[in-house]
């Protein structure tokens, strides 16, 4: 038995009826046409689908190609891709001359171009001047570098005047002028910036809040921060271990009971006693008096 089946409507070839059914009993019977047998892949069209669709006569759905006399214009074709062989035996162009394997350097153009970059660059970026609390105010600066006060508050967003006091630069728009910064470098110099970073370093620390303080304990280490931090818990220490005593004891010296532990100044002159007595460190000359 023949198992050929319709390409169109998979019917088998030896179950597709012969006559084309008929919508009335009136109406007369009429054949169907032959199948098609297709050159182009091999299949077969069945003829119930070419009197349904009378285009399968002369094409393939599956080829997408037409074996009718129409032109061959009007007859679109998929075209097949070209085999490896033929692009394998294609060479390519040998090149005119020695380097031209090479493509051409950029470095002209990068360099170029990078030069007018970095032009614009600084043409735009704004100059830097370090403050001198005393002299530079706003109003000053203002007439120094020929630029509206109100384009200096709002480049640095300065909402009061005032507040150029937290600040230890500002910066001046080039764009309003032409000039060099009239003070490129800090006003006391690195060496003070050092000095200072020291001091907050050495605060944070020791938590200590007293500014002084921590100046007198770097000034007599020699701003040297580890001595003077290690200095710093051992007059803490000291102090945990000779506290000053409180005023009604009775084996009190004459100079606490003189203090009272009232004020400050009476703990500091029973500080400097008991130093005088030899009772109190001589690592530091340091006064606590908090």
């Amino acid at each position: 038995m023949d198992q050929t089946a319709c390409c169109t409507c998979a019917t088998l070839l030896s179950q597709t009826p012969r006559v084309a059914p008929s919508s009335s009993s009136s109406e007369k019977q009429r054949p169907l046409p032959d199948n098609r047998p297709l050159d182009c892949c091999g299949r077969v069209i069945c003829g119930s689908c070419i009197h349904k669709n009378p285009r399968f006569d002369t094409y393939c759905p599956y080829c997408q190609t037409s074996s009718s006399s129409t032109p061959a214009s009007f007859t679109p074709r998929v075209k097949e891709p070209p085999s490896y062989e033929d692009i394998s035996s294609v060479k390519p162009p040998s090149p005119v001359g020695p380097g031209n394997d090479e493509p051409p350097p950029y470095t002209t153009e990068i360099t170029s171009s990078s030069s007018s970059s970095d032009q614009d660059e600084n043409e735009d970026e704004p100059i830097l001047h370090f403050l001198n609390h005393p002299n530079d105010t706003i109003q000053s600066l203002s007439l120094r570098y020929s630029i509206p006060a109100q384009t200096l508050r709002s480049f640095n967003r300065l909402s009061s005047d005032h507040l150029l006091l937290a600040r230890q630069t500002i910066l001046i728009p080039k764009s309003q002028m032409k000039m060099k910064s009239l003070s490129p470098a800090p006003v006391n110099g690195e060496e003070e910036q050092i000095r200072k970073n020291k001091i907050r370093r050495w605060m944070v620390t020791c938590k200590v809040h007293d500014y002084d303080v921590a100046v007198l304990y770097l000034e007599q280490a020699g701003y040297d921060i580890e001595a003077a931090t290690e200095a710093y818990f051992a007059d803490e220490a000291w102090e945990r271990d000779h506290p000053f005593p409180a005023a009604g004891q009775g084996n009190a010296s004459s100079s606490s009971r003189e203090t009272g532990g009232a004020g400050k100044w009476d703990r500091v002159r029973a500080y400097h006693q008991q130093r005088l007595n030899g009772r109190v460190p001589s690592t530091l000359l340091n006064i606590r008096t908090s």
